[in-house]
């Protein structure tokens, strides 16, 4: 349960459960011994003050009505400790005297003194001989009866029940309020570095400092281990897109490096298939084919390249519909007998011809390549609210579902018998379609593949 609450939240209960269990260990202990010390004090009360009435009880007779008359008054005697007493005649169980409104408390056994439970009353029952100054008075043995209700006892323990329960109960709360109040001033510097990672997080700036606390405990060393990892964590940062810089720069260097000697190999390979025969041509025209898929290889490498970097080449106004038939046209011989059906309206955009021009080939040869003889591939372009569409879709088996989400990635590979790798083609249309300020997104279906590139009419090239 308490798993679900905050630290804030924890701590405060936890700190509140303990005071609650030492707070009900003191009120029982100081409960049982003040319930017993005040049911001793009840009795040793009882019995002094009944050994106290049974040494001053005297008797006179009063000359002017001439009834006797018990001193001292029982009733002012008894005020004090709201008690009632009875004085019975030993021999014939007459009262002699009594408090106002005293119960029936009963008779008692001669000459035996006791303490009992009588009608919600502690007895004490002491005999004595009640004697008089005045010699004409015979002695007389009596009974003192001195009775407190048990009700006022209990009613006092209660009361101390009460307040050790209420002790504890508010205790209880203090300690939760205080609590909170303490794991909020604790957790305050904690506060403070949630809040900034949350922002470093946001804004992804590593170059943010984290708070210091000033003072040297778990949380000051926390933020100053956070801080030296932002640190950390900035410089490898930096070592990395330094890297990164340097082998995008490497690669684009390189790539346009090797166009020159690649275009001097197709010069003479093509030169030695036309002029050689037999074995010797066809390694020939072997050598020239490898070659050409080398050329358009580090073609591509240098497009991603330049974007990776972010250069840009220079952007015109384009038709993309003539780039898309020229692309077509240029498949056509490759087709493998699949349908190549193009239906492309005039629509400019501004852009690199080359680049559109690789972005609608790798469209509608990636279609080729991954769909069987037969299949029907259809490019179209046209434009729709401010934007130009270039549809190329097909009837083919579709994407599998596990490369959907990965497709564009660099040499994608699938899974199973319809697996195989999608190089760097749609790679480079997404790449081609972001530096024009477009996008690029795989149609929703699993009969065929449907890739859609949306370019703005007259856009012009990222800055």
């Amino acid at each position: 349960m308490l798993e679900g609450l905050s630290i804030r939240w924890r701590l405060a209960l936890i700190s509140a459960g303990l005071t609650f269990v030492i707070l009900c260990a003191f009120a029982i202990a100081v409960g049982e011994a003040t319930t017993s010390r005040i049911r001793s004090d009840f009795r040793n009360q009882l019995a002094a003050a009944s050994d106290d009435l049974k040494t001053r009880l005297r008797i006179d007779l009063d000359v002017t009505t001439g009834h006797f008359r018990i001193h001292p008054n029982l009733d002012a005697y008894a005020g004090a400790e709201h008690a009632v007493i009875r004085i019975l005649n030993d021999n014939n169980g007459s009262i002699l005297g009594t408090t106002k409104k005293a119960p029936n408390l009963g008779r008692t056994v001669s000459f035996v003194d006791r303490t009992e439970f009588i009608q919600g009353y502690r007895v004490v029952t002491r005999h004595t001989v009640l004697k008089a100054d005045d010699p004409r008075i015979n002695p007389v043995p009596v009974v003192i009866q001195y009775a407190r209700k048990v009700s006022d006892l209990e009613s006092t323990v209660n009361r101390v029940r009460f307040f050790l329960i209420a002790g504890v109960l508010g205790g209880t709360l203090l300690a939760l309020l205080g609590g909170l109040w303490l794991a909020g001033r604790a957790m305050r510097p904690i506060a403070a570095l949630t809040q900034t990672a949350r922002r470093i997080a946001q804004t992804r700036d590593p170059d943010m400092r984290v708070p210091q606390s000033k003072t040297d405990d778990e949380v000051g060393e926390l933020a100053r281990t956070l801080d030296e990892m932002l640190h950390a964590l900035t410089d490898s940062r930096e070592e990395t897109e330094a890297a990164l810089v340097r082998q995008r720069q490497f690669v684009a260097d390189a790539s346009h490096e090797l166009r020159t000697p690649l275009t001097s190999i197709l010069a003479n390979l093509e030169l030695l298939a036309d002029v050689l025969e037999g074995e010797q041509g066809e390694a020939a025209r072997s050598a020239l084919r490898s070659s050409q898929r080398m050329r358009r290889l580090v073609a591509d490498l240098l497009l991603l390249a330049r974007a990776d970097t972010r250069r840009e080449v220079a952007h015109e106004p384009t038709d993309l519909g003539k780039v898309v038939v020229e692309a077509a046209a240029e498949l056509g011989p490759v087709a493998d007998g699949h349908e190549l059906d193009v239906s492309a309206e005039p629509a400019v955009v501004a852009g690199a011809p080359d680049e559109l021009h690789r972005l609608a080939l790798n469209l509608m040869e990636n279609a080729i390549k991954h769909t069987p003889p037969g299949t029907h591939v259809r490019a179209a372009v046209e434009r729709a609210n401010g934007h130009v569409l270039l549809t190329v879709a097909d009837d083919g088996p579709g994407i599998p579902d596990e490369l959907r989400d990965r497709i564009f990635e660099r040499f994608a590979r699938g899974d199973g018998a319809r697996g195989g790798s999608f190089g760097l083609g749609l790679s480079i249309v997404r790449a081609v379609a972001e530096s024009h300020n477009g996008t690029v997104t795989l149609a929703p279906g699993r009969d065929g593949a449907r890739f859609v590139v949306r370019l703005p009419t007259g856009s012009s090239p990222n800055p």
